[in-house]
């Protein structure tokens, strides 16, 4: 194969890191395992067996493109209820993946700049890059608060498009009320598209979630079900915003996703009818139990929502700490791989409670030897 033949896009970034840690834990015996950000929990009977009867009753071709009518329809009430906007309307994607691929296709020109909160998810950078769109990452430590200030200085005329994550991936942290409210009006004012990547809505232990939509009329929401209902290899996700641009994206996914696995929207319809409270309580404990195993030894905020907790590495080089924990048989993500710093690493603590017993033993014993 010629060199050549590689498109210049693919340079501006590597393969995850993630991914390396998870090629990495398939080579070693029983580690253990704080990297994955997949629940430990199975995706809900009912939710099983409405794909089971999907399939059985031969639902396995394409959808239309916009979703099934049995999920769109559904969603879009759900929708209408919570927000009541006239121009709102949703679509079912291939993931939530697929709904940020195609809400940056959809609106970023070369040369756009997509304003980034850092630490972020490990994709948005480089998806931004992909779609020849400048990121422009706002340093957020050590609190991992918005400062609206700061992103009012950051804007140009070339400011296309803020890209928001709460409860955030890696850091667990949930923006409070006012830096959200003034984070969507702040938007609004300046006609910028503000796009809220909220699959870890669910997971909110001290507040009830808020979404920037509540205060900005034309936010684009994505959500999904891969967290909420451990359904990440289903590959259904929604996203919601102004007529127009949903419209947009629904003629992209056309041309590029086609459509969500139809038997998994069949049971995504289902499971929006599952009350998840139960696990979420389950989760916060877990929470508590990491944070309770481990503030005494780490600097770290205390996360209020998904399932990561984000410590400061013991001497300010998370590399060098995660190697020393990967030595001991545990698997965390050094912080570098989310951010321009690598001073924290990410613990994942979607796992059982006797994993996470050991993981913090493992990481107790690090930092006092350090």
């Amino acid at each position: 194969m010629h060199s050549s033949w590689i498109a210049d896009r693919t340079s501006a970034f590597d393969s995850s890191g993630i991914r390396r840690v998870f090629d990495l834990a398939a080579k070693m015996t029983n580690p253990v395992n704080l990297s994955i950000g997949q629940p430990d929990f199975d995706v809900p009977e009912s939710v099983r067996e409405a794909c089971i009867e999907a399939i059985n009753s031969n639902r396995n071709g394409y959808s239309v493109t916009q979703g099934i009518p049995a999920l769109r329809e559904k969603l879009q009430q759900q929708v209408d209820k919570e927000y009541g906007h006239s121009d709102r309307r949703v679509f079912v994607s291939s993931g939530t993946s697929g709904g940020l691929v195609l809400s940056l296709l959809a609106m970023v020109n070369p040369g756009d700049e997509v304003i980034v909160f850092d630490p972020y998810f490990v994709m948005y950078k480089p998806l931004i890059e992909l779609v020849g769109g400048v990121a422009v990452l706002l340093d957020t430590y050590p609190t991992f608060q918005v400062d609206v200030d700061q992103v009012a200085a950051a804007i140009t005329e070339k400011t296309k498009l803020i890209l928001f994550n709460s409860p955030s991936n890696p850091t667990g942290v949930l923006t409070d009320e006012a830096n959200l409210r003034a984070l969507a009006e702040l938007a609004a004012d300046r006609g910028i598209a503000l796009v809220s990547d909220e699959i870890y809505r669910e997971f909110c232990y001290d507040q009830e979630f808020i979404s920037p939509a509540k205060f900005n009329e034309e936010s684009v929401v994505i959500d999904g079900f891969s967290k909420s209902h451990a359904m990440t290899g289903w590959r259904v996700g929604f996203v919601h915003g102004p007529a127009e641009l949903i419209e947009t994206m629904v003629k992209l996914q056309q041309y590029s996703f086609v459509c969500a696995p139809q038997p998994a929207q069949w049971a995504a319809a289902v499971a929006l009818d599952y009350d998840v409270s139960s696990l979420m309580e389950v989760y916060r404990g877990k929470r508590d139990r990491v944070v309770s195993g481990l503030q005494n030894d780490f600097n770290l905020v205390v996360p209020g929502g998904a399932f990561y907790v984000f410590p400061e590495a013991p001497g300010g080089d998370a590399t060098a700490f995660v190697n020393r924990a990967i030595e001991n048989n545990l698997l965390i993500i050094p912080g570098g791989i989310f951010s321009d710093r690598d001073t924290h690493f990410r613990i994942s603590y979607a796992a059982d409670d006797e994993t996470i017993d050991r993981g913090v033993e493992i990481l107790q014993r690090l930092a006092r030897s350090s």
